[in-house]
């Protein structure tokens, strides 16, 4: 039996008062083995230093992905007391960071929304840094607040080498800030980066507005229109594989936007181990005061057209891919170093 009308049919429509989601998926199944011990601080860490460092408009969605106890119940705690937090999504097993991620992207309405893992520590002022490169370059889909300098040679990145070449944006530029760069690639465990790496970068620049070219996904912040273009059916992988490259690589690219990061580092990878440098760092975070960029950003660009896209991979194979065609290229852009 039904009594009465339902109330929300009187005001069906979905709005929101915030313009820019988090999402930090987490996956801490113990803290006893080896690789997790010490994930536990290190959560807190992200955790905190997000609180901290977001604005005002904006809510966070923490995705418990199969955690232990004493994580879950830390997070229910921090819900309860962040009203920043106003996701908190239970799974009991781990659904893998992709599928994770869309459970709260499928859900939310925001325009714009950050990826995050659970393992980076936030600086001040990353947020509006990064809104700030979607407002200098209005087409930016994708914008990470850390530079790769080795990023310009993904196969994501058609769009905006198309974008960055027709309209000669194109320059090197010295990189901001090379220590934090040594630091994430030590973080990383992995040599990423060769010596010319820590010194220039390929960036696109237009007149006194500058953004590095191409970016990772550790922690990046997307257009949702780029989520319309992934797959419609879950990743088949928990982390790797190709769930990377299909659910948010490929579709910024497939929806013509450019691939960008902020040109000094505004976030560090802190990985699964606490160093002594981590604290200090986090201790100096402010908290923000800040309402954000909304009133400066266009939610509704249209990306590069299909035919341009085309344009742009056929452009970046011929030029980037080719080395011989790459050097002569840079090499009119200022940069005569056989690494890059």
């Amino acid at each position: 039996m039904r009594i009465g009308s339902n109330p929300t049919k009187a005001n069906k429509q979905l709005v929101t008062s915030f313009y820019h989601r988090v999402i930090v998926p987490v996956y801490i199944p113990n803290t006893e083995e080896d690789y997790f011990k010490e994930a536990f601080p290190i959560l807190k860490y992200c955790l905190q230093s997000l609180l901290k460092t977001v604005h005002q408009k904006t809510r966070v969605s923490i995705i418990n992905n199969g955690c232990c106890d004493d994580v879950t119940t830390y997070l229910k705690e921090l819900k309860t007391s962040n009203v920043i937090i106003d996701q908190l999504l239970d799974s009991d097993i781990n659904l893998g960071k992709i599928n994770a991620v869309y459970s709260a992207v499928k859900s939310n309405v925001e325009p714009l929304i950050t990826v995050t893992d659970a393992d980076v520590l936030f600086l001040n002022n990353w947020q509006e840094a990064v809104e700030k490169v979607f407002i200098d370059f209005p087409k930016a889909g994708m914008v990470a607040p850390v530079p790769a300098p080795v990023a310009y040679k993904s196969s994501f990145v058609n769009s905006t080498f198309y974008y960055g070449f027709v309209n000669r944006l194109f320059k090197f530029d010295t990189v901001v800030n090379p220590d934090a760069l040594q630091q994430f690639q030590e973080s990383i465990g992995t040599q990423l980066f060769k010596g010319i790496h820590f010194k220039k970068y390929l960036i696109l620049q237009k007149r006194e507005k500058k953004a590095a070219m191409g970016c990772g996904h550790f922690v990046v912040t997307m257009r949702s229109q780029v989520f319309e273009k992934a797959p419609p059916r879950p990743s088949q992988f928990k982390i790797g594989g190709e769930s990377l490259k299909k659910y948010i690589d490929g579709p910024n690219d497939a929806a013509g936007y450019l691939r960008l990061a902020t040109m000094d580092c505004y976030a560090r990878h802190l990985g699964n181990k606490e160093e002594p440098w981590m604290k200090p760092m986090f201790d100096s975070i402010v908290s923000s005061d800040s309402f954000g960029n909304e009133q400066d950003i266009d939610f509704k660009v249209q990306g590069i057209s299909k035919f341009s896209q085309i344009l742009g991979k056929v452009g970046y194979k011929l030029i980037i891919r080719n080395d011989f065609l790459r050097r002569i290229y840079f090499r009119s852009k200022g940069m005569n170093h056989p690494e890059f």
